[in-house]
């Protein structure tokens, strides 16, 4: 008996991860709301650590599917300057593949 559950252990298919929670996302990038609809200039502090904690924690196609979908439905109803967004990576100095932007296909990152 024992060995047949050890051989249905093994057989089994791996766990499925769940992908970034959309209240992790926001509440990583929350500090940034009103830079990006009312800011000009260098994004504040927290926002450039909330971002920096998205770009680190969305690893995995999953994951940034996710955060993608997760703010583009919170810039739809933001009323962001999307040019504060598209330079808001730039401006933290890191990396981040999400963009932000009410327009964005999030199928097409990987």
């Amino acid at each position: 008996m024992a060995i047949l559950f050890l051989l249905l252990l093994l057989l089994a298919p791996p766990p499925s991860y769940a992908a970034i929670s959309c209240s992790d996302v926001i509440k990583d990038i929350r500090p940034c709301v009103n830079y990006l609809k009312n800011g000009s200039g260098m994004p504040p502090a927290a926002c450039c650590t909330g971002a920096s904690n998205l770009a680190s924690s969305a690893t995995t196609t999953a994951d940034k599917q996710a955060a993608c979908n997760c703010i583009k439905s919170a810039a739809k109803n933001a009323n962001i300057k999307s040019e504060l967004a598209k330079a808001l990576p730039a401006n933290c100095g890191i990396t981040l593949s999400i963009p932000i932007s009410p327009n964005t296909d999030c199928t097409k990152i990987t």
